[in-house]
C-alpha cells in the first residue's frame, strides 16, 4: 500500500523509494482526480518499451501496485474531470478582483522571488525534463529561458510598462495596465513546464490563472507550479484560487474555458491551423486569445559572414530533433559563399548525436511518428533539392537502421528563392531534423539583399529571424526593413535567450491576427488612463484648455 504526504507531494512505495504525486491543485487544495496518469522516464522507452508501456498501464488500472516501486516510474498527476474544472475557473474567478487591488510593486516582487526559488530548484527542475525525455543540454537551455524571464533587466522592464506616471499642470496623469482576469493556460506538450511558467507573468500582472498540465507529461509542470510558485503566492497571502492546476483532457478543457462565461483570456500553444481556428472561437465568444502557434523561422547568411560562427548557429536547427518552435527552419545564403558554409556545416553537424537524455553530449531526441519526414524529404528532392548529409533512420549509438527511433540531422540544398516555397519543408515548419538550405540566385548585392529581405518579410510565419553579416551597410538595411516575426537576432545564436527581448510571439501564421512580441505580462493586462486633479472646472477644461 503506498501512502500520500501531501505537504511534500510524495507517494512512499513499499521499498521506501520515492516518486512525486500531485492531485489537482484547485483553490489552494488538493483535490482527489477520477484517475492517474504516470510519468516513467524517457530512459526506459529507449531501453525497455515494452516493460515501459506495461508499468503505466498497470499502475493506470491499480495505483497501490507494486509496479510503483519500479526504478523506471517517476511520479504520477491526478485527472481532472468536468466538475474540477469548473472549480478551478469559479475559485480563479473568486480571487481575480482581490488579488489584482494587491499594490504592484508587491505582485512584482513574485517575479524576483521566483527566480531565486528556480536557482534554489535548478536539479530537480533539470531532472525531471531529462526524465521527460529532453536532453540534458536542452533541458538546461530552457532553464536558462526563465532565468532571463526573470532576470532584474526584463523585470524593472516589466514595472515600467505596467504602470507610468506625469505631472501635466495640476493633474496627475497615469497611463497603467489593469489585469484582464481569468488566464487559462494551456502549454505545448514539448516544452510543458517552461510554458506554464510564464504563467507567473499573468500573475503578476494581477490575473488569477487556471493551468491544464498536459495529461500525456503532466509532472514536470505541476512541479514547477506547485512546488514553486504556489508557496511563493503564500508567501504573498495571495488569494485562494489565484493559481490552480489541474491534469485533464485537452478538448474538454479548451471547450469548456471557451464556453464559461467567467473565463477572460486563453493562452494557447499548438499548430498553425487549429490555433487560427480557435482565435476566431476565442473572438466570437468575446475572450482574448493568445496564441503561440508554428514557427519557420529563417536564418541568412550574408557574403561577408563569419562562417566559423554561423555554422554554429544553424545546427540549432536540430536540437531536440527540430521540435522546438524556435530553431531556425530554413537558411538563406549568399551564392559566393555557399560551398565554404556547407563544408563548415558538415563538420558541425558531426557533434549531434543521439543517445539517453541523460547523458551529456546528446542533442537529439527520438521521432516516433517519423513518415512524414520521409515524405517531406521525397517531395523535396523529387523538386530539385539535393540531400547533403542524412535522411536515415539511425540507432541509438548512430547506427542506420530501418527500426532506429533517431533521424540523422538532414541538411537539403535548394538552388533559388524565387520557386523555394513551393516545396512543403521552405513554405511551412517541419518539425524534423530536415534543414533546407536556400541559395539565393547570383546578381549584384543590392538585388541580392532586396531579394533576401522580401523573402524574409513574406513568410507567412514569424517568430523569429536571424541574420549574419559583418557589414554595417547591410546590418543597417536588414534592421530597418525587415518587419516578419517577433524578434530578429544579428551575429547571435539564433535560439539564445537575452534580458529585455522576448522570448516568444510573432506575425502572421505564429501568432494570429494580432500576432506580435509576446511579453505574457503584457498580453493579459489592458492599457488604462487615468486623470487626477484636486478639483479642475468641468467648463474651462473642455473649452479653454
Amino acid at each position: 500500500m503506498v501512502t500520500i504526504r501531501t505537504l511534500e507531494n510524495v507517494v512512499r512505495g513499499t521499498t521506501g523509494e520515492s516518486f512525486r504525486s500531485y492531485r489537482s491543485y484547485i483553490g489552494d487544495k488538493d483535490v482527489d482526480g477520477t484517475g492517474w496518469v504516470y510519468t516513467v522516464s524517457a530512459r526506459s522507452l529507449l531501453e525497455d518499451v515494452f516493460t515501459s508501456v506495461s508499468l503505466k498501464r498497470t499502475l493506470e488500472q491499480d495505483p497501490h501496485s507494486d509496479a510503483a516501486d519500479h526504478p523506471y516510474v517517476v511520479g504520477r498527476c491526478a485527472v481532472a474531470d468536468m466538475v474540477d474544472i469548473d472549480a478551478s475557473i469559479e475559485a480563479a474567478a473568486a480571487a481575480a478582483p482581490l488579488w489584482s487591488s494587491v499594490p504592484l510593486a508587491r505582485r512584482m516582487t513574485l517575479g524576483a522571488r521566483f527566480r531565486e526559488e528556480l536557482l534554489r530548484h535548478r536539479e530537480t527542475f533539470v531532472e525531471l525534463l531529462v526524465a521527460e525525455a529532453h536532453p540534458r543540454k536542452l533541458a538546461r537551455w530552457e532553464f536558462s529561458c526563465l532565468l532571463q524571464v526573470f532576470s532584474q533587466e526584463s523585470l524593472d522592464w516589466y514595472a515600467q510598462q505596467m504602470h507610468s506616471e506625469f505631472q501635466h499642470g495640476e493633474r496627475r496623469l497615469i497611463v497603467r495596465r489593469q489585469a484582464d482576469g481569468v488566464v487559462c493556460v494551456n502549454p505545448p506538450q514539448n516544452a510543458p513546464a517552461p510554458s506554464a511558467a510564464l504563467a507567473v507573468l499573468a500573475l503578476m500582472a494581477g490575473n488569477a490563472v487556471v493551468v491544464r498540465a498536459p495529461r500525456s507529461i503532466a509532472l514536470s509542470t505541476m512541479y514547477v507550479l506547485r512546488d514553486i510558485v504556489a508557496p511563493l503566492l503564500r508567501e504573498l497571502d495571495a488569494p485562494p484560487g489565484t493559481l490552480n492546476v489541474i491534469c485533464g483532457k485537452p478538448r474538454d478543457m479548451i471547450d469548456r474555458w471557451l464556453e464559461h462565461p467567467k473565463v477572460d483570456d486563453i493562452f494557447y500553444f499548438g499548430g498553425s491551423e487549429e490555433g487560427l481556428r480557435f482565435e476566431q472561437q476565442c473572438v466570437a465568444r468575446g475572450k482574448k486569445p493568445i496564441l503561440e502557434l508554428a514557427g519557420n523561422d529563417a536564418l541568412v547568411v550574408w557574403r561577408d559572414a563569419d562562417l566559423d560562427l554561423a555554422a554554429e548557429a544553424i545546427i540549432e536547427s536540430f536540437y531536440g530533433s527540430g521540435q522546438i518552435c524556435m530553431v531556425p527552419n530554413q537558411v538563406i545564403v549568399h551564392p559566393a559563399v555557399v560551398d565554404d558554409l556547407l563544408e563548415r556545416v558538415r563538420v558541425e553537424i558531426a557533434t549531434v548525436r543521439p543517445g539517453y537524455p541523460d547523458a551529456e553530449d546528446v542533442l537529439l531526441s527520438p521521432v516516433r511518428r517519423s513518415e512524414k519526414f520521409f515524405r517531406l524529404l521525397a517531395e523535396a528532392t523529387s523538386g530539385g533539392a539535393k540531400i547533403v548529409c542524412g535522411g536515415r533512420r539511425v540507432e541509438l549509438d548512430g547506427t542506420p537502421s530501418e527500426t532506429g527511433v533517431f533521424l540523422e540531422p538532414t541538411l537539403l540544398r535548394i538552388d533559388g528563392l524565387a520557386t523555394s516555397r513551393d516545396l512543403a519543408v521552405v513554405r511551412h515548419e517541419t518539425f524534423f531534423p530536415l534543414l533546407p538550405l536556400v541559395v539565393v540566385e547570383p546578381g549584384p548585392d543590392a538585388e541580392v539583399l532586396d531579394r533576401i529581405i522580401d523573402f524574409v518579410n513574406g513568410n507567412e510565419y514569424g517568430l523569429r529571424n536571424s541574420f549574419w553579416a559583418r557589414s554595417e551597410e547591410v546590418v543597417e538595411q536588414v534592421v530597418r526593413r525587415v518587419r516578419n516575426g517577433g524578434l530578429l537576432k544579428i551575429n547571435d545564436s539564433h535560439i539564445g535567450f537575452l534580458p529585455y527581448l522576448p522570448t516568444h510571439g510573432g506575425t502572421g501564421l505564429t501568432s494570429g491576427a494580432h500576432g506580435e512580441a509576446n511579453y505574457p505580462i503584457l498580453k493579459t493586462s489592458h492599457l488604462q488612463g487615468v486623470s487626477i486633479s484636486a478639483g479642475s472646472a468641468p467648463r474651462r477644461a473642455v473649452f479653454d484648455e
